[in-house]
This record gives structure tokens, C-alpha cells and sequence, in this order.
């Protein structure tokens, strides 16, 4: 635990209001909260990909990364504390955030035009966001096989950002721990949880939380391809500074 968040919590007061600065503006908190709760809770944006309200905090993508009080910090793992004074929206921290992306693009295959979330990806949206123009960075190309085992899903491990939410919504909500995360550092990698290695010898199901809690095009459902006509799905209607969290999870 960061030294921003022993120091922090130790100032909260529970039970009574109490705010923090954000960019500027005050930002109300209950007792507990992160900063990126209070935050999307008053309908302020911090980017991130790997938190969802609905799951403990991953600190993996570090694209939430604020300034506290002048020192860095994690904004989904800090939690908030009276007279804070935090900063996001700075030209330093988004030029941060616009770089992780592009590391993000290249380390996959993501190409927007051909996938069935473009228009519904929270990356893709993000990078809209941040001004990413190219992925800058010279691709890796993974070579990662489709999984089209399953009579109902399939999965794309080339759009994988390692975010971790199915893995954490299989175990924690479906209680079946289809997923999981194997290797260290660029060979990290997603895989699925059965002697296979398939989606189909596993038990999940179409209804799982899991199923689509996906914030990318990892794990899609067949037969509904392109059910939501791009120029109509989430991200073609407003910027994803401007959308809450739970909009548009189903895939």
C-alpha cells in the first residue's frame, strides 16, 4: 500500500461530509471511498480500463493515474481524505495516459474497423479521448488462435488488455473461475481454465457475468455480430467522459 494511501485514509473523518479537490472543482466522498468512486459518483471522468464499480480495484492498466497532493497515485486505489488537492485532466498525466494506450495497441492486434465492439470499446473510446493518433510504437503482431469452441461465445485473445475483469467476474460473481492469467511480462496472457485449454470444456455460459463484463472484443457472443448498427452504439453517440460506468456492458 502507497504511502498517499496510508497517509490519506488516516485523514479521513467517517461519517462526515467532506470533499476533495479535483481539477479545480470540489468533489464530495463518503467514508471509504476511492478517488475514482467519488469521482464517477458526481459525474467527473478519470480515465481507467481495469476498474469497474462493481469489483475491488487491479491497479493494472495505471491509466488512473492522478497527482495527490502533488505525488503520484493510483485514483481507483487511493482512497479519498478531506482537502485533497488532485489533479488529472493535466497535459502531463494525459500525454502518460495517450502513451500507455499506444503500448496497449501495439501489443495486440487491434484493428478497430473489423471488430464487433467498435463503437462499445472502452480502449478504443479512450484513446479517442486522450488524442491518440497512431499506436507511434512498432507492432509485436502476438500470435494468438480465436477460440470458436464454445456454441455460444468466442474469444479473440488478440484484443486482450490483461485487465483482469472476467477473470475477477468468473471467480468472484459465477463463481466458476473460468479464467485465468498466466506468464510474466510480455508473455503475460490470458487462457482459459480447463485440461483443453477450450471454452467449451469449461461451464460457463452465455448469462455469466463474466460474459460480459469484457471492456474490449475478447469475449463476444455469436450470432448477434454487429447487432447495434455502428453510428448507434455507445461510444458513436457521446464521449466516454460524458457516459457513466454501467452504460453498455452487455455485449
Amino acid at each position: 500500500m502507497s504511502a498517499v494511501h496510508d497517509r490519506d485514509d488516516m485523514r479521513a473523518v467517517p461519517g462526515s461530509p467532506a470533499t476533495f479537490s479535483l481539477d479545480g472543482q470540489d468533489v464530495e466522498f463518503q467514508a471509504g471511498e476511492t478517488l475514482i468512486q467519488a469521482a464517477t459518483r458526481a459525474g467527473r471522468y478519470i480515465p481507467h480500463l481495469c476498474w469497474h464499480p462493481d469489483f475491488h480495484p487491479h491497479g493494472s492498466c495505471r491509466l488512473c493515474m492522478v497527482k495527490v497532493n502533488g505525488r503520484a497515485g493510483a485514483a481507483c486505489t487511493v482512497r479519498a481524505a478531506a482537502g485533497q488537492e488532485v489533479q488529472s485532466d493535466t497535459a502531463e498525466l494525459n500525454a502518460q495516459r495517450k502513451t500507455l494506450l499506444q503500448m496497449l495497441f501495439v501489443e495486440g492486434n487491434h484493428f478497430c474497423p473489423s471488430c464487433e465492439k467498435s463503437g462499445n470499446c472502452l480502449l478504443q473510446a479512450t484513446a479517442y479521448q486522450m488524442g491518440m493518433e497512431g499506436p507511434h510504437f512498432e507492432q509485436f503482431y502476438p500470435d494468438r488462435p480465436v477460440d470458436a469452441s464454445h456454441p455460444d461465445l468466442m474469444l479473440d485473445f488478440n484484443r486482450c488488455i490483461l485487465c483482469e475483469l472476467c477473470v475477477r467476474a468468473s471467480r468472484d460473481v459465477d463463481g466458476k473461475s473460468v479464467f485465468a492469467i498466466d506468464g510474466h511480462g510480455i508473455h503475460t496472457h490470458l487462457l482459459v481454465n480447463s485440461d483443453s485449454g477450450r471454452l467449451v470444456d469449461t461451464d460457463m455460459a452465455l448469462g455469466d457475468r463474466a460474459a460480459s463484463i469484457c471492456p474490449v472484443g475478447v469475449i463476444l457472443p455469436k450470432r448477434r455480430g454487429f447487432a447495434i448498427p455502428i453510428g448507434q452504439r455507445r461510444f458513436d453517440l457521446a464521449p466516454v467522459s460524458q457516459q457513466t460506468q454501467d452504460d453498455g456492458d452487455a455485449p
